[in-house]
């Protein structure tokens, strides 16, 4: 008898066991699909009872419904940022031409010695606003989605060289030897208005802070998924604890604030790389030069935006 009962309550155990976890795969099932639904954006309720699994339904359905006022909210202040950015843009631009242009009829004018550094200065900052705005403009059209980087396949060499052309006359003024090379005919995926926009805020980067009679040298390294273009300085090299936030936004380190610039460049090679499937790295040692190295996808790369 004692046998029988036991035997009975084993059975009603296992029982028992396979009808919860036969309830647990049926539960998991459904937060799966709801997952599922939930990242096709057809989800709704299906259960209206007092069941955990309609509690969690309900919770659900209050989250996706704030994400999504969240989302629009973000759509709305990114649509409202560009707007802001492009009208300050097209107010500016005619002010600063101005500037600079009665600026520079002041320089040729005969200016005692203290005026003429007061006029130089004006001019220096004058373009250093222009160079902000419209830093500021491209930024905000990438990131908006406004001008959408288009990548196709094509050779290199030719893209360097159109960069190169435009930082010849700045390293020359230094006495700066600039020179690129790696194997020719070497293609890859990227669009060539924007990632010649990247290689020129390269070079502009290391001829600011290249010496006068130092050297940039350019080059190109095929591996199987990418290209590898390095720009490399003989400058005075970037400590290792500024490595990581030289990238970010209107980022200047600490031994860089005599240079001209705003500190948007490499955060915007950073963007156009990220945009095409790239990326972009920096190796360096202080006293060692650095060489910042943009990686182009071989590959074709469907971009969503």
């Amino acid at each position: 008898m004692t046998a029988a009962l036991l035997s009975a309550a084993l059975c009603l155990s296992v029982l028992a066991l396979l009808w919860v976890r036969r309830r647990e795969k049926r539960t998991l099932r459904r937060l799966d699909e709801m997952l599922a639904q939930a990242a096709r954006g057809d989800w709704s309720e299906s259960d209206f009872d007092e069941s955990l699994l309609s509690a969690v339904e309900g919770r659900f359905a209050q989250y996706l419904s704030a994400a999504a006022v969240s989302a629009r909210q973000v759509e709305g202040e990114r649509r409202r940022l560009q707007e802001l950015v492009g009208d300050i843009a097209h107010q500016t631009r005619t002010p600063l031409a101005n500037l600079l242009l009665y600026t520079q009829l002041l320089e040729e004018q005969p200016l005692p010695p203290a005026s003429r550094t007061c006029a130089a200065a004006l001019g220096t900052q004058a373009d250093k606003l222009r160079a902000l705005i419209e830093a500021l403009v491209k930024l905000s059209r990438l990131e908006t989605g406004v001008l959408a980087l288009h990548p196709v396949q094509g050779e290199i060499a030719p893209m360097i060289e159109r960069a190169a052309e435009q930082i010849r006359p700045a390293a020359a003024q230094k006495e700066i030897t600039l020179t690129w090379g790696g194997e020719e005919g070497q293609r890859a995926w990227f669009d060539p208005k924007w990632t010649e926009e990247a290689v020129v805020n390269l070079l502009d980067n290391a001829v600011k802070y290249t010496p006068a009679g130092g050297e940039i040298r350019v080059t190109v390294t095929p591996y199987e998924l990418f290209c590898r273009i390095d720009v490399a300085d003989t400058g005075p090299g970037i400590p290792e604890g500024e490595q990581a936030r030289i990238f970010g936004r209107f980022y200047r380190a600490p031994g860089a604030r005599e240079q001209a610039g705003v500190g948007v460049g490499l955060y915007l090679v950073r963007q156009i790389a990220a945009g095409q499937g790239g990326y972009v790295r920096v190796r360096s040692r202080p006293g060692e030069g650095t060489v910042f190295s943009l990686f182009l996808s071989r590959e074709q790369i469907l971009q969503k935006r």
